[in-house]
């Protein structure tokens, strides 16, 4: 094999969807605000008190320019025509133009946890109430964890690699990881990194419930009445995730490209880490999750004194988020004082595959601008006395190096460090 060119790589552009607005800048400008993305699911009927979920706001296919009825038909798994949506607002964020020349430059990594998992609930139903003619002849390709960056690949013309890193809620920094290192070897010259889920349908919601992963929005808790205050990382009555959908995806450029097709770099991809557990299934592994970190720094060529923030996996659940400040402590000991650290979670919930995508945007975003976005819904932990987590209101203040933190299902975990420019 060739000799890797060991380009930098820097991301020049983003998109979004998620439950705070169906672009990336309504995200933001509802983040800003300290507003949450949360109401009782209406995409379709439970039985159980884990029904406070994140929905995109106003979601609907029928309004995009590239769709139409049969096409909407066609691609019945939510996540295909999302990811394309989010990919065409990245591609205008970032200036790229596919043409010719970076075409077959560019790949798309788009990751997912669940895939196609509501066409296959169509299906089913299909398949036990109208016969087994009625199942759809395109399931199998909306099943595909690919297909969605093979659609958007038709629809922009790029030609480059396509694959879904599959990371379970961690897939969204595979992504980028795997990008940033394909670009830095010279397999490519552009990536679309990122990651989606569509995952609001009854059997996840129950599936989640009966793991006690998520939320139970029962009478007393604070919830009850007010769904935003839903999530609420390290805090001290923190008691599950709330499940949402979304999608996030980043835009990647090797250095040369930027003078070369005018581009602007908003941030650079310093460092990756990543671990396995070899643990548990769902419980975090405090040692391979401090070396994903440790990693990520040591691959940034940096040490732990130039991180100026974290942005946390920060789920709000009792366990996750006390091993993950946990982890923070053995890193960064004392200083750890000194670091804002805040979840993005606490705003749009748990987007699994899509989280860590979605927050790697808003990171950047934040140290283009100089603001940290808060963990809202916060009520002080007397475990986390030591820890800043931005409580409840956007704080101005400039950071140029940022570690964001994934760690999903499996015991995946990639942790990404980001120096803004």
């Amino acid at each position: 094999m060739k000799a890797p060119k060991n380009r930098r790589v820097f991301v020049i552009g983003y998109g979004a969807a998620t439950p705070l607005g169906r672009t990336f800048k309504e995200t933001w400008e509802r983040a800003v605000r300290g507003e949450a993305g949360f109401r009782k699911v209406t995409r379709c009927q439970v039985d159980s008190p884990c029904n406070v979920v994140g929905e995109i706001p106003d979601w609907d296919p029928r309004t995009l320019d590239f769709t139409d009825a049969k096409e909407i038909y066609n691609w019945n798994a939510a996540f295909v025509i999302l990811t394309m949506a989010v990919i065409k607002e990245a591609m205008e964020n970032s200036k790229l133009q596919i043409n010719r020349e970076t075409g077959p430059r560019t790949a798309c990594l788009i990751g997912s946890a669940l895939n196609g998992t509501d066409a296959f609930r169509i299906a089913m139903e299909n398949l036990k109430n109208k016969g087994p003619l009625k199942v759809s002849p395109y399931l199998l390709p909306n099943l595909c964890a690919n297909l969605p960056s093979g659609k958007a690949g038709i629809l922009f013309r790029f030609t480059g690699p396509i694959f879904s890193p599959q990371g379970a809620c961690a897939s969204g920094n595979h992504a980028v990881g795997i990008g940033a290192r394909m670009i830095r070897d010279g397999d490519c010259d552009f990536v679309l990194a990122g990651g989606v889920d569509t995952c609001i349908i009854p059997e996840l919601i129950h599936g989640f419930a009966n793991m006690n992963a998520t939320l139970k929005v029962n009478p007393g808790d604070r919830a009850y009445h007010d769904p935003a205050q839903a999530s609420r990382p390290f805090s001290i009555d923190r008691k599950g995730f709330i499940l949402s959908e979304g999608a996030g995806v980043l835009v990647l450029a090797a250095e040369e490209m930027l003078s070369t097709y005018g581009l602007k770099p908003k941030a650079e991809v310093l460092g990756v880490g990543w671990t396995s557990d070899a643990y548990h299934f769902t419980s975090p592994n405090k040692d391979t999750i401090v070396r994903a970190i440790r990693e990520a720094i040591e691959d940034a060529e940096l040490s732990r004194d130039d991180i100026h923030y974290v942005n946390t996996h920060g789920t709000s659940t009792p366990r996750g988020d006390a091993t993950e400040i946990a982890c923070l402590r053995v890193v960064f000991g004392k200083r750890l004082e000194e670091i804002p650290i805040s979840s993005n979670k606490s705003q749009i919930g748990h987007t699994i595959g899509a989280a860590a995508a979605i927050e790697d945007a808003l990171t950047i975003e934040g140290m283009q601008r100089g603001i940290i976005l808060p963990t809202i819904n916060h009520i002080p932990d007397p475990h986390f006395t030591d820890v800043d987590v931005v409580p409840n209101i956007a704080r101005r203040q400039n950071h140029e190096i940022a570690l964001t933190n994934a760690f999903g299902f499996g015991g995946t975990n990639c942790c990404i460090i980001f120096r803004g420019v």
